[in-house]
Formats: C-alpha cells, sequence, structure tokens
C-alpha cells in the first residue's frame, strides 16, 4: 500500500471531524422547531458532576413546539430547569413532577437573523479546521519532497489529492449551512 494512503486516511478522518463538529454545532441552533437535539448538549449538574441530559432523564418531542425531560431522579428536576435556563437558549421550563416541559417559542425575525450569523459563524469555524488539516498535510508533503522521500512527482500529485479532499470538506460544510439557514428561516 502507498504510504500517502494511510496520510490520506488521516487528513479524511480529521476533515470529517470538523465537518462532525459543525453538525453538533448546530443541532444545537435553535430554529423554532422542537428537536432533541436542541437539550442533548446541555450539561446538568448531578452527582457531583456535569452530565450530559440525556444521561439524567429521556428527552422526548410531543408536539412541534414542545419537548419533555422525564428526570429519572426526581432530586435532579431542579438541575435540570437550571441547566435548560442557563443554556442561553432562551427557553423557559417548568416541572410537573419528574416530567419537565420546555415550550419553544416561535422566533422573531431578528432572532432568526441572530441564528443566521451564529450558523454562518460555526461554518467559518469548521472551515479554518479543514483548512488547517490540508496546511499541515501540504507542510509535511514538502518535508517530505526535501529529504527526497517523495519525488517531485509525487508531491504534486499528493498535493493535488489532499487540495480535492478539501474542496470536497468544505462544500460539505457550505451545503450543510445552506440547510440549516434554510431550516432557520422557514421556522
Amino acid at each position: 500500500m502507498d504510504v500517502f494512503e494511510a496520510v490520506k486516511k488521516d487528513i479524511r478522518r480529521r476533515m470529517v471531524g470538523a465537518v462532525d463538529v459543525l453538525h453538533q454545532e448546530f443541532g444545537g441552533l435553535r430554529t423554532g422547531r422542537a428537536a432533541t437535539s436542541l437539550l442533548e448538549p446541555i450539561k446538568v449538574q448531578a452527582y457531583g458532576s456535569e452530565m450530559p441530559m440525556n444521561q439524567v432523564g429521556t428527552i422526548n418531542v410531543p408536539d412541534p413546539r414542545l419537548l419533555t425531560v422525564h428526570v429519572w431522579d426526581m432530586g435532579l428536576v431542579k438541575a435540570v430547569e437550571k441547566a435548560i435556563l442557563e443554556s442561553g437558549l432562551g427557553i423557559n421550563p417548568s416541572s410537573d413532577g419528574q416530567l419537565v416541559h420546555v415550550p419553544i417559542p416561535a422566533l422573531t425575525e431578528d432572532r432568526r437573523q441572530e441564528l443566521v450569523k451564529v450558523a454562518h459563524k460555526y461554518a467559518e469555524d469548521a472551515r479554518v479546521a479543514v483548512r488547517n488539516v490540508r496546511r499541515h498535510a501540504m507542510d509535511d508533503l514538502k518535508h517530505a519532497e526535501q529529504n527526497n522521500e517523495i519525488s517531485q512527482d509525487e508531491h504534486r500529485r499528493y498535493t493535488n489529492e489532499v487540495q480535492d479532499l478539501t474542496d470536497e470538506h468544505i462544500a460539505g460544510i457550505d451545503e450543510a449551512l445552506a440547510n440549516k439557514e434554510q431550516e432557520i428561516i422557514q421556522g
């Protein structure tokens, strides 16, 4: 197997990781529609440490404008409410026994524009991460050529392959951003 194939596999893995982080961040952006991904990244103070919301209760979507969290331990209901309030999502939970109701209010036009800007920032961060992976790979190729580990032709070919991978992942980021923007605007 070509030595570069292992390197290319690592480059692809790191670029995919940057895109995966983007999708997680997009999942936390509120669109006016209830989705469990809105609450999943929120950390709850429980048992002396921070735990993800889905490890202290079951998150459900009973209707498009409501999320519920069935908290398994009655003693954590207040902690769950507090974590949701402090999450910066602008939503106000209320509890009924072990069930925390999280109504999702309709978004105002100003809030939609704000969320679009946040989505653009997340996408740019992902693009920067992908470009950093490319830059490191290009530096490694240059050093390999200087140390006579690869020929000029191999360097040129590998450089083109790294650029193709970069272009492919940047296009994926742009597509994800366009979809998220549409989702936010349509609400």
